[in-house]
């Protein structure tokens, strides 16, 4: 006899409670695969970037502005190859859904510091010649249907301009792209000429928001890092500088932990399918005591039962995870539209997933697995 049709008959036996069970386990595994693939989105950006460059900010909060009178001396620590600035602009296009990230950055070496940013050499010296000229990355570009040489308003919510407006007109000169696939998805974000950003808003000339750091050493990013902020030390303006890529995960957690909330939220829901799936394999093997018996009788051996058993349960976890991570996917593409940023739900994911069904299967399948196996043929038969 086959053990499969004999798994699928016993877990078809009660077939309302198996779909009720299944359908737990499909909201519970899309769940996982969707809330894994927004963890990742969020980690995966500092990820990209490396350890290649440092980030100084204002030691008291990155919204605070850092002079650009920092540049040489900055420029001057032994280490550091070169430096560049940027501004977060915090413009909305025509409408407040309408946001997207938007930098004043120089036109001269900006560039030069994020090669992973490919600008064609026109459009870079256009940019470089252009007072109110923008360069905008290709996948914000085919958003809007905007092409080069159009004029875009965007209105500042923190930087007015000198007569009071907020509506800063921005001439399209370029577009760039990524290197890689990872980086063009990323390229939804409008770079500013900074000179006539800095020379035209109401408040803070004469500073950047950030200053970005490229290293000749990255193996002595940590004492490059200390050496800057001693420059600094006892100042008005001390900075804080890190690598990249933990700055990045700062700026995240400024909204919380994501990957604790996350599992927070995947330990309640994985809990609660326990007890449900658990329940449900629990009164499966209750019910079919006599059949049990009957098979030991027939000569199924104790890890036979035991195997049958779990087997059960897996099957039952495999097909809920599937369907689960199924939706998932196709919930996680709706989101990527949504926000424009992939959610990445791929390999990683589901391997997790796959370590999350045994881990599953083992803990709701082995205590009735281990009363089958226990279980003695007369005192079964006799209903004791």
């Amino acid at each position: 006899m086959k053990l499969l049709p004999l798994v699928l008959a016993n877990l078809t036996r009660k077939k309302t409670r198996t779909i009720l069970t299944l359908l737990s386990l499909v909201m519970a595994f899309m769940l996982f695969g969707l809330l894994q693939g927004v963890n990742l989105l969020f980690s995966s950006g500092a990820e990209l970037v490396g350890t290649q460059r440092l980030i100084t900010q204002a030691r008291v909060s990155f919204t605070n502005p850092l002079p650009l009178a920092h540049l040489p001396r900055i420029e001057a620590v032994d280490g550091v190859e070169r430096v560049a600035w940027s501004q977060f602009f915090g413009g909305i296009y025509q409408d407040e859904r309408n946001f997207f990230p938007q930098f004043a950055v120089p036109t001269d070496r900006y560039f030069e510091l994020y090669p992973e940013w490919v600008v064609s050499d026109e459009h870079l010296q256009a940019f470089q010649r252009t007072r109110t000229g923008t360069l905008v990355g290709q996948k914000l570009m085919a958003e809007f249907g905007w092409k080069v040489g159009d004029k875009v308003p965007l209105n500042s919510f923190i930087f007015p301009q000198q007569d009071g407006s907020r509506t800063w007109e921005w001439e399209i000169v370029g577009t760039f792209t990524g290197r890689d696939a990872d980086w063009a998805g990323r390229a939804r974000l409008m770079f500013l000429n900074f000179d006539y950003f800095d020379e035209a808003r109401q408040f803070g000339n004469g500073n950047a928001g950030v200053y970005v750091i490229d290293l000749a050493d990255p193996d002595r990013a940590e004492a490059v890092a200390k050496a800057i902020d001693d420059t600094f030390l006892n100042s008005p303006h001390e900075t804080k500088t890190q690598s990249e890529a933990e700055w990045n995960l700062n700026f995240v957690r400024q909204i919380g932990d994501i990957g604790l909330i996350v599992n927070a939220i995947l330990v309640a829901v994985f809990f609660t399918m326990l007890l449900v799936t658990g329940n449900t394999m629990s009164q499966a093997v209750r019910e079919r005591v006599p059949e049990l018996a009957v098979l030991k009788t027939l000569g199924f051996t104790d890890n036979t039962v035991t195997g049958l058993v779990l087997v059960e349960s897996l099957v039952l976890c495999l097909i809920g995870a599937g369907l689960g991570m199924a939706l998932s996917v196709l919930a996680g593409n709706g989101l990527s539209q949504a926000i424009n940023s992939p959610v990445p739900i791929g390999a990683e994911v589901w391997g997790m997933a796959a370590v999350a069904v045994v881990l599953l299967t083992v803990a709701v399948g082995t205590g009735p697995a281990l009363r089958a196996r226990r279980l003695k043929i007369v005192d079964a038969l006799a209903g004791r």
